[in-house]
């Protein structure tokens, strides 16, 4: 499964009379399950707010997607001796073959809404510049 594809797992906590409803509405076939239902709630309401997502997004300087950063496009930053701030919505990965000095020579910054994905060294070297 490509990595852009895994799904990040929430825990909710929710009243009976609400749970109730939805299980009702399962069991009536508008949805196949809970997870379906929450899903389908959350993207509604994800669009109904689209203009104050893109204009966040715009405002904040984050770029959308999934963005992955190898060993090789962080040894080139190095060589030619700059750096970049990461600030993305969605998913932001580093290659398990970088090394934290690596990470912290080239990386100023990282700010994901979303999943960050990095080797536990990095992510731990990573940590005073995380937002």
């Amino acid at each position: 499964m490509a990595e852009v594809d895994k799904t990040e797992k929430i825990t909710i906590n929710i009243g009976a009379i609400d749970l109730g409803q939805i299980d009702l509405l399962v069991d009536e076939g508008f949805y196949t399950n809970r997870t379906d239902f929450i899903r389908t709630a959350i993207r509604r309401q994800i669009e109904s707010r689209a203009t104050a997502v893109e204009q966040t997004m715009t405002r904040r300087t984050l770029t959308l997607g999934a963005q992955h950063y190898s060993r090789e496009d962080l040894e080139r930053l190095l060589a030619a001796g700059q750096s970049i701030e990461i600030r993305a919505l969605g998913l932001v990965t580093i290659a398990e073959d970088v090394a934290p000095k690596l990470a912290l020579a080239t990386i100023g910054s990282v700010e994901v809404l979303g999943a960050f994905r990095a080797p536990k060294a990095v992510k731990a070297a990573l940590a005073p510049r995380t937002v």
